[in-house]
């Protein structure tokens, strides 16, 4: 696609076109899903028309929670809220950015961080393991939360994104050492830069925001599971319309309505 393209396009449909309505999961919750958070004009544009205002009028909560099953996660972390990851995202210019930390939500008192959220413009989900982020979105009582936040937008990045998905599926070199439960796995051989690799696909239940699923990083030669061979196996694991979307790439949602915003190059794979 060319540059600053918008594209409507409904899940799973070939042409374009708007959709409203769905299969019943799809929230009033209004959704930037980004493969590298705001990482273009055109992705940036996007998320002021869901904003409906200025960046700099809005707030964030920014959600870290992904990043910790890895061993720099804390480092990450870090930097993340500093404004400092390779992904823009908290330092875009906001009125106000705060942490929410879901593994802390359990042992709180519901007012306690309820109404901060709701009164927040934006949440900013990072990347990480959408698995783990998934267990704790559940875990940590925000499910139940997030349906009614229909002046909020939800932002994610790389994990962040799939795990807003009724079903989605990611891939691992090494076994899982953090929580969250997949629904199934499959052994599949990728093909990389130096030869063929063996990689463990695992699907799993998000949040249920949206019925289609999210393939960040398409074409990135630092996520070689994503080049766009591999991302076909990958895709034909998972039990729903996906969009393979690459780091200039986003999809906005809004009342239904599916929006592809891109000035790099994505791909939307029917539901088998």
């Amino acid at each position: 696609m060319g540059p600053r393209s918008i594209i409507l396009y409904g899940v799973g449909r070939t042409s374009p076109s708007a959709w409203h309505g769905g299969s019943g999961t799809m929230r009033d919750v209004k959704l930037l899903l980004t493969s590298s958070g705001i990482s273009n004009a055109s992705i940036r544009d996007a998320l002021v028309e869901l904003l409906g205002k200025p960046i700099a009028e809005s707030s964030a909560l920014v959600v870290p929670t992904a990043i910790y099953p890895f061993s720099v996660g804390p480092e990450m972390a870090g930097r993340l809220i500093r404004g400092e990851a390779p992904t823009p995202l908290t330092e875009l210019g906001w009125e106000s950015v705060g942490v929410l930390e879901l593994t802390a939500l359990p042992s709180l008192d519901r007012d306690v961080w309820a109404a901060t959220v709701a009164a927040a413009d934006a949440l900013l989900f990072w990347g990480g393991d959408p698995i783990y982020l998934s267990h704790w979105i559940r875990a940590s009582g925000l499910i139940d939360l997030l349906p009614s936040l229909d002046d909020t937008v939800y932002v994610g990045v790389s994990a962040g994104a799939m795990a807003a998905s009724r079903v989605f599926g990611e891939t691992y070199s090494e076994p899982r050492t953090a929580a969250g439960r997949s629904r199934t796995s499959t052994e599949l051989v990728f093909t990389t830069s130096k030869g063929d690799a063996n990689t463990t696909m695992l699907t799993a239940e998000g949040a249920g925001l949206v019925d289609f699923a999210i393939i960040p990083h398409l074409g990135n030669e630092n996520h070689w599971a994503a080049s766009l061979a591999n991302v076909e196996k990958w895709a034909a694991e998972i039990p729903a319309a996906t969009y393979a979307i690459d780091d200039q790439s986003a999809i906005a949602v809004v009342d239904g309505v599916v929006r592809v915003v891109s000035e790099g190059h994505w791909q939307l794979f029917e539901s088998r």
